[in-house]
């Protein structure tokens, strides 16, 4: 029954179950999987008559060169590998004691820097404790919500901090950049503290690869709101507050809004935007408003702390995650499908807000689109990969 459980919740197949229990390395299964990728790559595949072919990347360079010899009839997916959760370095192997050498972690972390595709940012926490971070509760089926217990909300350790200081090192620009998703409250808080002191002449971006607003003002005023839109939101703390979206935003960082209903709003939001006969525009119409509130909240903190407004929050759909998607929004090919929904959303807000805009914020509903679902994307590979 739990392992029943945890493949409903997951998605992950028996087979997938049965695999992680026999073994006793996260390292191994990380360098299993990396050449999984590593003979895919150049791997083609004719779908409807188009050609498309998989590559992994290792710099912004070759996405360039791949998005400008792309045809019609010949694309390429440029694949930027990244890894969710440092358990993979070989940490948090038993769920009740640490078993780390921190020996072993920082050479496994050397190993992967010197990768050819080495990972453009790693997610340092995950769902349970890995002797490195705590982290935030992203579980609530009872048969096992419990095993997230240990280490729920407590902060760096020794070992995450070594961690960190090797992740970051650039030496050979050979840095691996921090996605602060799944950590606690305390881990992110010290994460924020320590690029503020020991890396503070470095330009180094805070990503939250995919993640939601939780409306609420900071970490140290966890009750208060600001805005109208958080009456929508999830109050959880693995959703980020307005404080660490400012961090962000100023650290020329990147938010990906993750399109899972659980997540960018609450119950009240989701009740809704239930349609209860069949209307594809309908959804698209009532769907889109769960995405437009989290990107007009945030877009309203960044105009008020005198910020550019519509340039931090890109998509970071999680589609591949534990998730439960917007309904209607099943996989990437469904952006195109609301985008035009959007677009009027952000029309429909111009027209009432414009001028509450700075004036550096006043650009077209179709510019705010594009860089939610494309530019703002691009151009954090651009600036840092």
């Amino acid at each position: 029954m739990p392992d029943l459980l945890v493949n409903l919740a997951s998605g992950i197949s028996q087979k997938r179950i049965d695999n992680l229990r026999n073994h006793n390395s996260y390292f191994q299964d990380l360098n299993d999987e990396y050449e999984f990728y590593k003979q895919l790559h150049n791997f083609a595949q004719i779908i409807e008559g188009v050609t498309y072919t998989y590559r992994l990347v290792s710099n912004y360079a070759e996405i360039s060169t791949h998005l400008k010899t792309s045809t019609a009839k010949r694309k390429i997916i440029s694949i930027v590998p990244t890894i969710e959760g440092a358990h993979a370095f070989e940490t948090g192997l038993h769920k009740d004691k640490n078993t780390a050498e921190a020996t072993t972690v920082l050479k496994n972390i050397e190993s992967v820097k010197n990768w050819d595709y080495k990972p453009f940012f790693i997610t340092l926490a995950h769902h349970f404790y890995n002797e490195i971070c705590g982290h935030a509760r992203s579980i609530n089926i009872r048969i096992i919500k419990d095993n997230q217990n240990r280490g729920l909300d407590s902060g760096i350790t020794d070992l995450g901090f070594k961690v960190i200081k090797n992740l970051l090192d650039n030496t050979k620009n050979k840095r691996i950049l921090i996605d602060v998703k799944h950590m606690s409250r305390s881990s992110r808080t010290a994460y924020y503290n320590l690029l503020e002191t020991d890396y503070a002449d470095q330009d180094i971006p805070i990503i939250v690869s995919h993640g939601a607003a939780n409306g609420k003002r900071s970490i140290t005023e966890p009750e208060e709101q600001d805005s109208k839109q958080s009456q929508y939101f999830r109050g959880d703390d693995i959703n980020f507050y307005d404080s660490e979206i400012l961090r962000i935003a100023k650290s020329n960082g990147v938010f990906g809004l993750q399109l899972d209903e659980r997540r960018i709003a609450n119950k009240k939001a989701i009740q809704s935007s239930k349609i209860y006969w069949p209307s594809t525009k309908r959804r698209y119409v009532n769907k889109s408003d769960l995405i437009w509130r989290q990107v007009r909240h945030i877009a309203e903190l960044l105009n008020q702390n005198n910020l550019f407004c519509w340039g931090t929050v890109t998509i970071g759909s999680d589609f591949d995650g534990i998730v439960n998607p917007i309904k209607g929004l099943w996989t990437a090919e469904n952006i195109k499908d609301i985008k035009p929904y959007l677009i009027e959303k952000a029309e429909d807000y111009l027209l009432k807000y414009k001028r509450n805009l700075q004036v550096r914020n006043q650009i077209s509903a179709q510019e705010i689109i594009d860089r939610l679902l494309f530019r703002n994307a691009n151009e954090f590979l651009i600036r840092y990969f």
